[in-house]
């Protein structure tokens, strides 16, 4: 077995959330054949220790893996490279980063105090004006 999680480089700082990062840097590593279909992957445990991480996060990463189709998991055998990354899948990801950028701006705005329908009207003022013009008032 290769070793995957030597791969994986893992940013506590980064604003993304952490099974997003795995999930991004092992699409790329089979995007770009550093891992090839067959090849197989640590198990969740093997991985979340290496990362010194919690298992359930690298489950969820695989997890997005798999709804890909980028990697399978045969019960009893392990996690293997399945296929390439479809454009497909490319969506998934952005779509999931996207979702979790939301998420992460809500919670901020209601932090705050703004109210959902406060951070709605905003981003229409926002989407109905020149950008340009409202960087500079601010």
């Amino acid at each position: 077995m290769n070793n995957v999680a030597a791969k994986v480089i893992v940013d506590f700082r980064s604003d993304e959330p952490i099974y997003l990062q795995i999930a991004r840097q092992i699409e790329k590593l089979v995007a770009e054949e550093e891992l090839k279909i067959g090849d197989q992957l640590p198990t969740v445990r093997e991985m979340a220790a290496e990362l010194s991480i919690n298992f359930n996060t690298v489950a969820r990463a695989y997890r997005l893996l798999d709804e890909t189709r980028i990697i399978s998991t045969q019960r009893g055998r392990g996690t293997f490279i399945w296929e390439k990354p479809t454009e497909a899948a490319r969506k998934i990801f952005r779509n999931e980063a996207l979702s979790d950028l939301v998420s992460q701006m809500i919670a901020t705005a209601e932090s705050r105090g703004y109210s959902i329908e406060e951070l709605v009207n905003r981003f229409q003022q926002f989407m109905n004006s020149p950008h340009d013009e409202e960087l500079s008032q601010e």
